[in-house]
Order: structure tokens, then sequence, then C-alpha cells
């Protein structure tokens, strides 16, 4: 009797297991791919990042979640460039991590023009398509549909910065205007996200020391458009306060939450002095 044919099975997505080990870590954001056939997501709650870059009712929308949050949860109403900043970064951050997380896990770089990402801030969820990536020689994904090889390790590092640089690029253009700060205030910020959001990231996975290392390469300070270093330091005192030595840095840019509640400022933000930060570490440590 003959056997019917087995189906060839769908290749496997390079990315897939960075972004399932991402979810086992930080169950508050799941990502969920798309296949080449398949539409982004869209309905109630969803934006795609064009609507966000296009700067018209889909990022009013995004915007007015933050502005409802910040009412409900601090009782007073905050500038609208604040809303706007609070916004970039609550997109930024996670939207970081589809790109740096596969790449500090697998050494594998997706691009991801705007068009392939869709964001449900309610339920913690993106939605994405990789249609290309980068990856080292050697590497088995190399053999994959939309697999282009570079040279070596600093070669993909400029595979990340310029995928997140295309990203960018195209949602700054939105979100732009609403911060009224400049462009070197607006990559301040990405560069924050980037850095902060792998090196947390890196700590749930026991991985905190190779990926502070794997920042600073990746985050020099010279690379453009980014604006700033990685720009890691040990927090004097730390030792004595704490036990063990901790690290910290400076954002290179503020998201304003002091405007709303100046004695709560974030721990690497330049306004936190060096002493307010070992007290807030040894507090918790």
């Amino acid at each position: 009797m003959a056997l019917p044919a087995l189906l060839p099975s769908a290749p496997a997505s390079p990315v897939a297991a960075a972004y399932a080990r991402l979810g086992e870590v930080f169950s508050a954001l799941r990502v969920e791919e798309r296949g080449a056939g398949e539409g982004m997501p869209c309905g109630t709650g969803w934006v795609g990042a064009e609507e966000l870059g296009a700067g018209g009712d889909g990022l009013d929308a995004f915007l007015a979640w933050d502005d409802a949050q910040v009412r409900r949860d601090y009782g007073r109403a905050a500038r609208p460039d604040v809303v706007a900043s609070f916004a970039l970064h609550r997109y930024a951050w996670p939207v970081c991590l589809l790109v740096t997380l596969p790449w500090f896990l697998h050494r594998r770089v997706p691009r991801l023009p705007a068009r392939n990402v869709g964001f449900h801030r309610g339920l913690g969820r993106v939605a994405v398509r990789v249609e290309e990536f980068a990856c080292l020689p050697g590497d088995p994904a190399a053999a994959l549909p939309g697999a282009r090889v570079v040279a070596d390790e600093e070669a993909l590092r400029a595979e990340v910065r310029d995928a997140l640089a295309e990203h960018f690029e195209e949602v700054l253009a939105g979100f732009g205007p609403r911060m009224r700060r400049g462009r070197r205030a607006w990559w301040g910020m990405v560069t924050d996200e980037i850095v902060e959001g792998l090196w947390y990231i890196a700590s749930l996975l026991g991985e905190e020391q190779r990926a502070l290392a794997e920042l600073e390469r990746l985050m020099p300070g010279t690379a453009k458009p980014y604006v700033g270093a990685a720009g890691f330091r040990e927090l004097a005192g730390s030792v004595e306060a704490c036990g063990t030595a901790q690290t910290t840095r400076d954002r290179a840019t503020c998201c304003f939450f002091y405007t709303l509640r100046p004695e709560d400022t974030c721990l690497t933000c330049p306004r936190t002095g060096d002493a307010e930060r070992v007290r807030r570490l040894a507090a918790t440590a």
C-alpha cells in the first residue's frame, strides 16, 4: 500500500528560540511571529509601528493610553511632551529586545522595518514578521530563507545598530514632533532603551556580566545616529552597603518622570546621585 506523501515542514524561525526564552523569563511580554502570507494583527488595542510613525490617529490613541494612565496613577495630568516621552519609552524598551535578544543569545539579527511590527500594550504582546536576518559564517540558520551572512562579530554589531536605526527612523517621524525635543534627545532615548532593556533581561537570564561587556562593544558612544555609550561603571560605596559591587550607568536622556514626582527619579537618571542609588539598592538587597 502506498504511503501518503509527507508535507514538508515549515522552516524554523531563526529567532523563535530567543523570543520563547524572553517569554519564559519576562512573562509580561509575549512575541508572536507572523508568516510570509499572514497579515499583521489589527483591531482593538493593536497598533502598527507604521501608524505610530505616520503621527495620525494611531499615535493619538497610543498617547491617550499614557495620558489616562498618568491621570489615574498620579492624580494629575502630564505635559503633552512628557506623555509622548513616556509612550516612546514604553514602546522602545520591548521593541529593542526584538533585535538585541536574538543577537545576544544566538548571534542572529532580524531586520524589522516598521511595517513588520505591531504592538498591543494592554496585553503585552508584540507581533513581528521576520523576512531578513543577518548571521555569522557557520550558523546553521544561514541556509534559511532571508539569511545574510556577515563577516564577523563587529559586522554583526553593525547589523544590530542598523536594524534598530532603520526601525526607529520611521517611528520617530511620528513621535519626535510630539516630544518637543531635538534629534539628539530622540536618539539618546533609543540608545538608553537598547542598553537598559537587554541589561535587565540578561540579568533575569543569569548573564548580566556577559551583557555588560557585549553592550559596551555594541554602544561605544561613537556610532551614529545613537547618542551616548553603554557607559557602565561600578557604583562607589555599593560593596559596603550591599555586600557586592553594583553596576550603574547614567542615561543619555531623561524621561521627565521627575515632572510628576520630583522626589522619585529613575535609578539611572542623571538627576539621581550615587549616594541615593546606593541607598535604594541597599534597601532592596
